[in-house]
C-alpha cells in the first residue's frame, strides 16, 4: 500500500512540474486571450487609443511576428503538450457521465465555432522562418 501511495505522489509531483513548465512557456502565448478579454476586440482597443491606420498595421504586424516566434519556440514541445492534453482528456472523460460528456462536447463545438468566426475576420497570414 505504501508503494502505491509513493507512486501516486510521484506522478502528481511530475504532473505538477510538467504542467508548471508548460504553463509558464505558454503563458505569453495565451496572454493574448487575457488581453482580448480585458480590452475587447483589437479594433475597439485601437479606437480607444486613437491609433492611426499606419499605427494599427504596425501593431498588428508586431503582434503577428510575436505569435510566430512563440509558435516556433513551442514546436519542440508540441508532442509532449499533445500527449498531456490527450491524457488529461481521457482521465477527465472517465469522471464525467454520458450527459456531462455530451454537454462538454457541445460547449467545445460552440467555442471552436466562435474562435473560427473570429479567425475568419483576421487577414490570412503565414509565419515565415527567420
Amino acid at each position: 500500500m505504501q508503494r502505491s501511495k509513493q507512486q501516486a505522489l510521484m506522478f502528481l509531483l511530475g504532473a505538477l512540474l510538467v504542467g508548471g513548465a508548460v504553463g509558464f512557456s505558454a503563458a505569453g502565448y495565451l496572454g493574448h486571450e487575457k488581453f482580448a478579454m480585458s480590452y475587447g476586440p483589437r479594433n475597439r482597443f485601437y479606437d480607444e487609443l486613437g491609433l492611426s491606420p499606419a499605427q494599427r498595421n504596425t501593431l498588428d504586424s508586431l503582434a503577428f511576428q510575436r505569435d510566430c516566434a512563440i509558435r516556433a519556440l513551442l514546436v519542440p514541445q508540441k508532442a509532449a503538450l499533445d500527449s498531456l492534453k490527450g491524457r488529461f482528456q481521457a482521465e477527465r472523460d472517465s469522471v464525467l457521465t454520458k450527459e456531462q460528456s455530451d454537454k462538454l462536447d457541445l460547449l467545445d463545438k460552440e467555442m471552436r465555432a466562435r474562435r473560427d468566426a473570429e479567425a475568419a475576420k483576421e487577414p490570412k497570414r503565414t509565419c515565415v522562418a527567420n
